[in-house]
């Protein structure tokens, strides 16, 4: 135990004291946590301009242009007298859409016929894409069903009985754990988990491969592979409780993201995270043993880390194979488990498979870690 400590005191001044480590474990954190959320504070966009032509000019085409301008996805940007001028402000990115109106829309619906408009978006930008045709589509359908109740109550049908039979099923949709329907809310806490990940990461991987003058071979050689480990995890652990913490817990109030989990089940969640990661940091530092091969494959790898977490792409898109893959990285089932705890209020019991999953890979990592740690010993030995 003594010598667990004896590693653990030397390793936690190591970090404040070795100046890449720092950077990367300390005031990356903290540059991470003030700037990358900043793009998402809006959560959701809004008044998403479009071109609106009206083919037809009359009372019924212009409150639909009217309605449309109203809601809060879709603005109005500006009328033109035909679709090819509207194009011409789409290729040019002032507009993202182009509504047409067509002509006879009001007396179509006054025949009783159908007329149906046309809505042109810019689907290279899957936001803005979702946001319009969402929009314009909820204000053509509320129109739509009040032309047809009108008519109804004007053949002399019970306007309750009219207003059930142009609109029979009525859908409230209701967003949970995600009021807004905000990007923000979906993208920051698995984004948070994968940077909490990439950091200590680096930075333990920067920590094994630097040179260690103070861990003498004497007090290694007494400690053995098992204490050095051990001692180095605790000191990681210590560190990652106030910057996992922070992100975890105080970010999502900062940021308001919504979170029904309480602090104690956070970071109970949060415990073999730190320690899987770190046990990974520990055995990429045991195979390549050199400063700059581990920041350069740990920065490499960043991408497929963010493609096989399962929420810039579904999880369900994956190749089996590569799914599989992703279960031995830690931020595949923390951000599952982490999501389900901090926002949606999950107990640890409800994330059992990614919570035992974390163990696992913690036990596994920390054992190839004493393996490596006890191969470079002797051959420090032998040397």
């Amino acid at each position: 135990m003594k010598a667990i400590l004896t590693v653990f005191r030397i390793e936690l001044a190591r970090i404040f004291s070795l100046k890449p480590a720092f950077a990367v474990l300390v005031v990356a954190s903290i540059v991470y946590a003030a700037f990358y959320p900043q793009p998402y504070r809006n959560e959701s966009l809004r008044d998403v301009p479009i071109a609106v032509v009206d083919l037809d000019g009359t009372d019924s085409s212009r409150e639909l242009a009217r309605r449309v301008d109203a809601s809060a996805d879709v603005a109005v940007g500006a009328v033109f007298p035909d679709q090819a001028s509207a194009t011409q402000d789409v290729f040019t990115r002032n507009l993202y859409g182009v509504l047409v109106i067509p002509q006879f829309f009001e007396r179509d619906l006054l025949h009783h016929r159908r007329s149906p408009v046309a809505l042109y978006v810019d689907a290279s930008y899957f936001l803005i894409y979702q946001r319009l045709s969402g929009g314009v589509t909820s204000v053509a359908r509320t129109m739509g069903a009040e032309v047809e109740t009108a008519r109804l109550v004007a053949a002399g049908v019970d306007p309750v009985l009219a207003a059930a039979a142009a609109d029979p099923m009525p859908l409230t949709a209701v967003p949970l754990f995600n009021p807004q329907g905000g990007y923000a809310t979906y993208i920051l806490p698995a984004a948070f988990v994968l940077i909490l990940q990439q950091t200590l990461l680096i930075g333990v991987g920067l920590l094994g491969t630097y040179r260690n003058d103070e861990l003498s071979a004497e007090l290694a050689a007494s400690a053995g592979p098992v204490s050095v480990v051990a001692g180095k995890l605790l000191a990681y652990l210590v560190l990652e409780i106030f910057i996992m913490s922070f992100y975890l817990i105080a970010l999502p109030y900062l940021y308001n993201i919504p979170r029904l989990g309480g602090a104690l089940s956070i970071l109970i969640f949060a415990l073999p995270f730190a320690l899987a990661v770190s046990a990974l940091g520990l055995v990429l530092a045991g195979l390549f043993r050199d400063p700059l091969t581990v920041q350069l494959v740990s920065a490499a790898l960043g991408i497929p880390f963010l493609f096989l977490a399962g929420f810039s792409w579904p999880t369900e898109a994956i190749p089996p194979f590569l799914h599989v893959v992703s279960t031995l990285l830690p931020s595949t089932s923390a951000i599952n488990g982490m999501v389900a705890v901090s926002q949606m209020g999950a107990s640890i019991g409800d994330v059992r498979q990614p919570f035992l999953t974390l163990w696992a890979l913690a036990i596994a990592y920390t054992t190839i870690a004493i393996l490596l740690e006890s191969r470079g010993k002797q051959r420090v030995v032998a040397r």
